[in-house]
């Protein structure tokens, strides 16, 4: 398997990239002013208040414009919504509701979707994403880094990595209602007949959840040539998504034992200035207050090599500067209820790498089908439409200043 792993996209040896596999991808978000999203919803209400009510250069400060979005920018709304699409110094408009969002790795936060507002809104994604659609998103890679290569949710994720070049955002389905899996062509046919069982596009995302390892040209997932191990590896893979997904698609929320469920020992204060981690008490301080027990292996989580826990703390306490420093006045109690489900999330997730490593093992052990075998079999290389975006529409998306957009 290091052989193979060390040939990259390379050689014949080569194991198969997820780009192999789910060859449709979307560049991640580009929001180009951080108050957009926020940890909680009341503040983007806040912020587009203040924007909204503002004018001309105090607007336009607020605003914080790009290349891409100034506060006269008119823009085509986002599929699904209904928003202004005049320039929002002219109309703002009423205020659209928040939609939640994965901000990064296991960051859930909120976004104000109006495409005014976002230089790169990625609307293909907006177009598929509903109650059946899940997202695969790579993480940025990092050499020597030992965290999982992607992650998976139900919410719309805009793909931000907190260290290394972001991955790419994968929908498991090309169009809304779960239709055309992406999937290359003839991939689940080809591993059905060699598994001697159904292969979906379900079960070939939870067998790259639970294998994908990272790699400079994205995440190599590695195809066994026994079914059993392949079967083992979907059945891990599903219990590392109901994990991520936290009670998304009618699944329970995740919750430690009884005697492991982290708790609240001491008053979290209004604003925490530092985050730090009692490994002989099991517990994280945050200022004054206390949280435990909190195992090791959920403080020590890392994505691209930063530690979820700490980036998470980061971001609701780092000072910010015009609209973004717009916020809460103290510290939610929401906010509180989140980090312990947070914390039960890693914790459960980190107690299942022994499985993972262990059916790494085996896979070492085992023989492989390769990118050779992909292309002897025809799957590779993928056909360039697979790569494109569906079309998927069925009415017409209003344009900028209300046109209708010509697609």
């Amino acid at each position: 398997m290091a052989a193979r792993v060390a040939a990259g996209a390379g050689g014949g040896d080569a194991l198969p990239l997820l780009d192999d596999l789910m060859p449709w991808s979307v560049r991640p978000l580009r929001t180009g002013r951080p108050w957009v999203t926020a940890p909680d919803a009341p503040s983007l209400r806040a912020r587009w208040d203040l924007l909204a009510g503002a004018e001309g250069a105090d607007q336009e400060r607020l605003f914080r414009p790009s290349r891409s979005r100034t506060p006269l920018t008119p823009a085509t709304a986002l599929p699904g919504r209904s928003t202004g699409t005049s320039a929002f110094a002219r109309d703002p408009g009423p205020y659209p509701e928040p939609v939640r969002i994965l901000h990064g790795p296991f960051d859930e936060q909120w976004l104000i979707p109006d495409h005014r507002l976002l230089d790169a809104a990625r609307p293909e994604l907006w177009r598929v994403a509903d109650a059946h659609q899940l997202f695969a998103v790579e993480h940025g890679y990092v050499p020597h880094d030992g965290g999982p290569a992607l992650s998976v949710t139900a919410l719309l994720p805009d793909g931000h990595s907190p260290a290394g070049r972001p991955g790419r955002i994968r929908p498991l389905y090309r169009r809304p209602g779960g239709r055309e899996p992406n999937l290359a062509p003839g991939l689940a046919a080809l591993l059905s007949a060699r598994y001697g069982a159904p292969v979906t596009a379900g079960s070939v995302l939870a067998w790259a959840l639970a294998t994908a390892l990272p790699s400079p040209a994205g995440p190599l997932v590695p195809l066994p040539d026994d079914g059993a191990v392949w079967a083992d590896g979907v059945e891990l893979g599903q219990e590392l998504l109901r994990l991520q997904l936290r009670g998304a698609r009618g699944g329970e929320r995740p919750r430690l034992p009884g005697g492991r469920r982290p708790y609240v020992r001491a008053a979290i204060p209004p604003r925490p200035d530092s985050l730090l981690y009692d490994a002989a008490e099991e517990a994280i301080v945050l200022g004054e207050g206390r949280v435990s027990p909190v195992p090791a292996g959920a403080w020590d989580f890392r994505v691209s090599g930063v530690r979820v826990l700490e980036l998470w703390f980061e971001r609701r306490t780092a000072p910010a500067e015009g609209l973004a420093a717009v916020g809460p006045r103290g510290w939610p109690q929401e906010r509180t209820s989140e980090l312990l489900e947070l914390i039960t999330v890693l914790a459960l997730l980190a107690g299942l790498r022994p499985r993972q490593q262990a059916l790494r093992g085996r896979l070492e052990r085992a023989g492989a089908l390769t990118r050779d075998g992909l292309c002897a079999a025809g799957v590779l290389p993928v056909p360039t439409s697979a790569r494109r975006p569906a079309s998927v529409l069925d009415h017409q998306e209003e344009g900028p200043e209300g046109q209708f957009a010509l697609l």
